[in-house]
């Protein structure tokens, strides 16, 4: 089994181009955090040619939903949320720079053709995990839109952020491919594949 990638986010074309689906990969590095009122949000401003306050190029987009943070500690569990949710805003976000996303389940032919054209990635984040993956935040902080609360758009610090990618820059999608792979022969998914381990 092939070790995990690594990754340093924001991302470029030349970080993105040997990735395939079903690659394991740890992130480390800046990614952003936005559900659903942040995507309405900025699809009006791209769409009122307003300014972000924030820099998409290159960004990785979490959709990820947060416990209340326990003392000493610097976020609280964190967890994956239906990507499909974004779906309707996601090929403009793409156009404007977006690099990946980072959710859970099945996305739009639309949105992966959008991935394809802006090579970029989908990745998903283990479900169930949600302790295990608040220990690889080190830092969080509000970028946009505190009036929102926990739809604001967050910045956070990652270390080694374990996610699988689900759809490459190809079009290349395990929710479609992955078992086809697995009746030709292939691996199964493992734990580690989420996990990062041996």
């Amino acid at each position: 089994m092939r070790h995990a990638s690594r990754l340093v986010a924001p991302l470029d074309d030349e970080a993105v181009r040997p990735l395939r689906s079903g690659d394991r990969v740890l992130i480390s590095g800046v990614i952003l955090t936005a559900l659903d009122e942040a995507h309405r949000r900025m699809t009006e401003y791209a769409r009122e040619n307003r300014a972000l306050p924030f820099d998409l190029e290159g960004q990785v987009l979490c959709y990820l939903e947060s416990s209340p943070t326990p003392p000493g500690r610097v976020c609280g569990p964190i967890g994956p949320v239906a990507s499909g949710r974004m779906d309707p805003y996601t090929p403009l976000l793409l156009d404007l720079g977006l690099k990946g996303m980072i959710g859970r389940g099945r996305r739009s032919p639309e949105v992966i053709d959008s991935i394809v054209k802006n090579r970029a990635l989908y990745f998903g984040a283990a479900g169930g995990a949600a302790v295990f993956l608040s220990g690889c935040v080190t830092r969080v902080e509000s970028v946009a839109w505190p009036e929102m609360g926990p739809e604001a758009v967050f910045r956070m610090r990652v270390e080694d952020f374990p996610v699988v990618v689900l759809v490459d820059a190809r079009g290349n999608d395990l929710y479609r491919d992955g078992p086809a792979r697995y009746r030709g022969g292939g691996s199964p998914p493992s734990k580690e594949g989420l996990t990062g381990g041996p």
